[in-house]
């Protein structure tokens, strides 16, 4: 297919008297001097007499890398001149895309020339085609507003058309920039009246603010010297002086006073509820009438068996805190142990003879 157009592309290029017409297809599709040579003809022809550029007609193949650059530069700006591209593209003038995609440009540039030169209807003159084009695309103009209406019903029922109709009018435009041209002149007057309060000098020299913004910082900076000098010679060494203790060895037996003490708690428990039993009941029993103990010697017993644990924990407490810290005063210990427990609750000389008092 791109062939074909190729060879039609040949043939219009002939009637339109190019010399090099039979140049092989792929040299005018591709970067070179055929193609450079063949856009510069084609370019001169849409520009006419009255042309800004002066053709260059370089011949030969044997040109610098320089000059190839420059010429492809001078055909990007005729290019970007007659509207064919947007800007100044030197990759389209070297040739850009597949191959269908070159022969497109090509085959578009050469009918514009050949509209430039030929008119549709051989009984008219090319100012004639012209005119009578210009009269088409000025009558589809006129017509649009009627060709897009709905009334015409062009496109599906789906498609909403986005119209600019009805515009709105001249007068409406003319009140809105009134007011917005009020509004920015308000705005400027407030904007002068507050220049006119603060007046700025850029060259101004802000020494005082500067002098107490220096003296701030040197105040700031002072105390943090002191404060890192205070930290590294008297915090730190006494922050770091005590070693973490070394607890191992004693891990059981501070499982066991965990224990005596929580059995200790059980068992000052029940002796406040024996001392309030004594002072309710008039006359203990031993015995109830059905046989079981009664509630006072249930109490005495769980006591005397809290009382035996304790005994037996406390002397295994004792040893072990002989070995691993010597010996030490049994009433500081218990002190240490619970504070809030009142000192004349209980008064001994030896964990394993506890002596209560009433």
């Amino acid at each position: 297919m791109a062939a074909r157009q190729m060879e039609e592309i040949q043939k219009k290029l002939s009637t339109l008297n190019y010399p090099r017409a039979n140049a092989p297809a792929q040299s005018l599709l591709f970067a070179g001097m055929e193609r450079y040579a063949l856009l510069e003809w084609l370019f001169f022809r849409l520009l006419g007499d009255k042309s800004p550029f002066s053709q260059q007609n370089i011949q030969g193949d044997a040109i610098d890398r320089d000059e190839e650059t420059g010429r492809i530069q001078y055909l990007a700006e005729i290019a970007k001149f007659l509207g064919i591209t947007t800007s100044i593209d030197t990759e389209v003038i070297q040739g850009r895309g597949s191959y269908e995609e070159r022969t497109e440009m090509i085959r578009l540039i050469v009918d514009l020339v050949e509209a430039s030169i030929y008119a549709d209807n051989p009984d008219w003159s090319v100012d004639e085609q012209v005119a009578k084009d210009i009269q088409l695309i000025d009558s589809i103009a006129e017509k649009q507003a009627q060709i897009f209406s709905e009334e015409c019903k062009l496109f599906p029922a789906d498609v909403q058309i986005q119209s600019i109709y009805p515009l709105p009018d001249v007068s409406e435009l003319e009140t809105k920039l009134a007011e917005q041209s009020k509004i920015l002149l308000n705005l400027q007057q407030k904007v002068d009246d507050l220049a006119s309060k603060h007046a700025y000098n850029p060259d101004e020299e802000y020494t005082e603010v500067e002098s107490q913004l220096r003296s701030h910082l040197e105040s700031f900076l002072e105390t943090a010297r002191s404060f890192n000098i205070i930290y590294t010679k008297e915090i730190r060494p006494w922050t770091h002086m005590m070693e973490v203790p070394q607890l191992h060895g004693f891990g059981p037996a501070a499982n066991r006073l965990l224990e005596a003490y929580n059995m200790l708690l059980k068992f000052l428990g029940n002796l406040r509820n024996l001392r309030d039993s004594h002072a309710a009941l008039a006359i203990g029993s031993s015995e109830t009438i059905a046989g079981e103990p009664s509630s006072v010697t249930r109490i005495i017993s769980e006591c005397e068996s809290a009382l035996t644990f304790l005994n037996r924990d406390l002397g295994i407490l004792s040893a072990s805190i002989a070995r691993e810290r010597g010996q030490q005063g049994e009433e500081v210990f218990w002190s240490i142990l619970n504070p809030n427990i009142p000192s004349n609750m209980f008064s001994f000389s030896d964990p394993r003879e506890l002596k209560w008092d009433y």
